[in-house]
């Protein structure tokens, strides 16, 4: 797979992890440590305001928004727009929508919940299960209502300085007149071929003339234009009430989907309190279930209890330590994370430090845990997802992710609307009696979870990265690498990561003989010679399996911000 930009060698990598324990990060510092030559960019510095994602021209959209007075929130929004276009491999309109949104004026973060629910005409006895026993993935089984619209529609009527058409020009436009299609994405959508070519309406929609586009190859798709010029006209009303839903119904009764006008025009996003847990002087913040971010949290109360920084990124105990800790949080995710409209989700006795100092001790330092407790199949290992976020000139910052669930979704495709319908409804559980078991207009357990950062009350970081169950992981990873290594924002996203696969999931899938590990070229081999020793089954894997991360610091003594962007991606980061 092609990779934009990559000039960091496999030595500096090495250097990067062999080398001395860096100096401790100072938690009152207003901006993370200086570089130290390892990053395979600078970090991008804006004093007005900063944008960053996984596409350059998605970028500069939002970049335009903000200089022509829009906030935060319009540009995040002219942002996902353009990647519903532009990254149709991750998301679009066909799919679900989860924010974090730090408000100067009130000082106070607001959690949005823009997911969809299942089919209210859907029984879990009508669904013909999977070989696995899972909900089948590529199947109009698996849709839920998109979410996406309606969250654009509660963000923009809350926080938006623009008018909703506004933020929605970039679109319309680069979708009537065509952008060149960036390299990873050309990569992505190439590989997308074999999984999605029969499903009905895909080939007309995004293989013209009977193929993918090549990189740097003009796209268009004036369809996606249509359907957003009657959002910008009409509002979130146009999608679930009315001639957005009424054809998307008439498609769904032609392919053999569930889809009635009710669910669509009862369909609602959620305003939530961001929940939180404090790491070595910072906070840090996610969205609670049906969603996963708790994991993430749990995972740093979990490895709070071990001195990382004296252990170094490049022992095998610092690899071993934060692995096992991830099976641990997992276990707890698959047995508790559902829609708390169902189920009674026990998050503050999950994010407790006395639970995490108990958890803690099922860790054993000489040897990988095979088994949990409770009851990750492959189809929660997707890369194909969106995060981006924004900053303007007040201090507004927005942490935005959006997805399809498994890259075009579920590749059923409505040509006359220009976009695939996602297919989340694959993280039901289809046996009875559990958190997270199927029933109509019930959201699923969900995978993507923005983040963000503050101390002392005062916003630090916006920052997210995608990918599936890679997700929580990650984001534990880089608060690690900012706080107890003193990397800058840059660094902390370049720096190599692992990837635990195979752990217990909400779908009730149990893990069997510990999982397998992935990490990242560049550790010694007599690292992974004593992790294999200590019972972890390594695999290699897929770049792309380790997640796509954008950041933005805001400095609180000068209002200054820095951005950083993925390595792995096409994006950018941009400020002014």
């Amino acid at each position: 797979m092609p990779r934009s930009r990559v000039v960091l060698g496999f030595a500096t990598l090495v250097a990067l992890l062999v080398s001395p324990t860096p100096p401790e990060f100072d938690a009152s510092a207003a901006t993370p440590a200086a570089g130290r030559g390892v990053a395979t960019r600078s970090v991008v510095y804006g004093r007005h305001g900063m944008v960053a994602c996984a596409q350059p021209l998605a970028a500069q959209a939002g970049l335009e928004v903000l200089k022509n007075g829009g906030s935060a929130v319009d540009a995040a929004i002219a942002m996902n727009a353009c990647l519903g276009l532009m990254e149709p491999t991750a998301n679009g309109v066909g799919g679900d929508l989860f924010a974090i949104v730090w408000d100067p004026g009130t000082k106070k973060l607001h959690g949005l919940n823009a997911c969809g629910r299942s089919p209210l005409n859907l029984r879990a006895e009508q669904i013909p299960p999977d070989s696995d026993g899972t909900i089948p993935l590529y199947s109009p089984y698996a849709w839920s209502v998109p979410g996406c619209v309606d969250g654009w529609a509660e963000l923009h009527g809350r926080f938006g300085k623009l008018p909703l058409a506004r933020d929605l020009a970039p679109a319309i436009q680069f979708a009537d007149e065509g952008f060149p299609v960036s390299p990873v994405i050309a990569s992505d959508w190439a590989r997308s071929v074999t999984r999605f070519k029969d499903k009905p309406g895909f080939a007309t929609l995004f293989m013209p003339g009977g193929r993918t586009p090549a990189e740097g190859e003009i796209f268009r798709n004036p369809a996606l234009a249509g359907t957003l010029r009657l959002i910008a006209r009409q509002g979130r009303d146009a999608y679930y009430k009315g001639s957005i839903a009424k054809e998307f119904v008439r498609y769904s009764s032609e392919v053999g989907g569930y889809f009635t006008l009710e669910d669509f025009s009862r369909h609602h996003s959620e305003w939530v309190d961001p929940v939180s847990t404090d790491y070595r002087g910072f906070t840090v913040w996610e969205l609670p279930p049906p969603g996963q971010g708790i994991a993430a949290l749990q995972l740093l109360n979990l490895v709070e209890n071990f001195d990382l920084r004296g252990m170094g990124r490049g022992s095998a105990d610092f690899w071993h330590v934060f692995t096992e800790a991830k099976k641990v949080a997992f276990a707890d995710r698959a047995r508790y994370y559902a829609d708390p409209d169902f189920a009674k989700v026990p998050v503050a006795e999950l994010l407790s430090k006395d639970y995490a100092k108990r958890r803690a001790q099922r860790i054993d330092m000489k040897l990988a845990a095979q088994t949990d407790l409770p009851g990750e199949p492959a189809a929660l290992n997707r890369p194909e997802t969106t995060y981006l976020c924004t900053a303007d000139a007040s201090g507004m910052m927005v942490s935005l992710i959006q997805s399809n669930y498994t890259g075009f979704g579920s590749g059923y495709c409505i040509p006359s609307l220009g976009f695939g319908i996602q297919d989340r409804g694959n993280l039901f559980d289809l046996a009875p009696g559990k958190p997270n078991s199927y029933a109509p207009g019930k959201r699923p357990f969900h995978t993507i979870i923005p983040a963000f950062m503050s101390k002392d009350g005062e916003p630090v970081m916006t920052f997210g990265l995608m990918g599936g169950d890679m997700q929580p992981q990650g984001h534990a990873q880089v608060v690690v690498n900012l706080v107890d290594f003193g990397m800058n924002l840059q660094e902390a996203g370049d720096a190599i990561r692992f990837h635990h696969t195979g752990s217990s999931e909400p779908t009730g899938t149990v893990m069997r003989d510990g999982g397998e590990l992935h990490i990242e070229d560049g550790l010694p081999e007599p690292v992974l010679a004593e992790l294999k020793r200590r019972g972890h089954v390594m695999k290699s894997e897929a770049v792309g399996q380790y997640g796509g991360y954008q950041a933005i610091w805001r400095d609180a003594r000068t209002g200054v911000y820095a951005g950083a962007t993925e390595r792995r991606k096409d994006g950018c980061a941009i400020g002014y």
